[in-house]
């Protein structure tokens, strides 16, 4: 028997605050960088599944909907958004399958690289992903 993972609007909710995480590492969101991720979203987030929020819209957006949310209130806590993450991922670990790990990482490193290529900060927190990302 074949059990269908389902994805959820909080697993949408909590990559934005890890995107916003990654755009941010540098103290700074460029314009730029949130463009890439909505770029992304459209071209590789909205075939993952069919799950729509309660407005009927692709529950995908909701990556661009946090990460917007939290850059407009300035909430460079950056560490803190990325913990909320991967607190998540323990908690639903079948979520996180071998594509979506690469998703993950891919579209992390597309926004990091978007602007002036992948900084120090934002390395450093490429490779933790990486690791927390390979950990069960």
């Amino acid at each position: 028997m074949k059990t269908e993972k389902k994805m959820t609007l909080k697993f949408y909710q909590n990559l934005g605050k890890l995107f916003y995480a990654i755009a941010a590492a540098d103290k700074l969101v460029h314009k730029i960088e949130f463009d890439k991720l909505k770029e992304i979203v459209k071209k590789q987030w909205l075939s993952v599944d069919l799950l729509e929020d309660n407005y009927h819209t692709d529950a995908a957006y909701q990556i661009e909907i946090v990460f917007d949310w939290m850059n407009n209130e300035q909430n460079l806590n950056t560490k803190a958004c990325y913990e909320a993450f991967i607190n998540y991922k323990k908690e639903q670990p079948h979520l996180f399958t071998v594509p979506i790990k690469k998703l993950i990482l891919k579209t992390a490193g597309d926004i990091a690289a978007s602007f002036s290529g992948v900084n120090k900060s934002e390395l450093i927190m490429l490779a933790q992903l990486d690791i927390d990302l390979k950990n069960k």
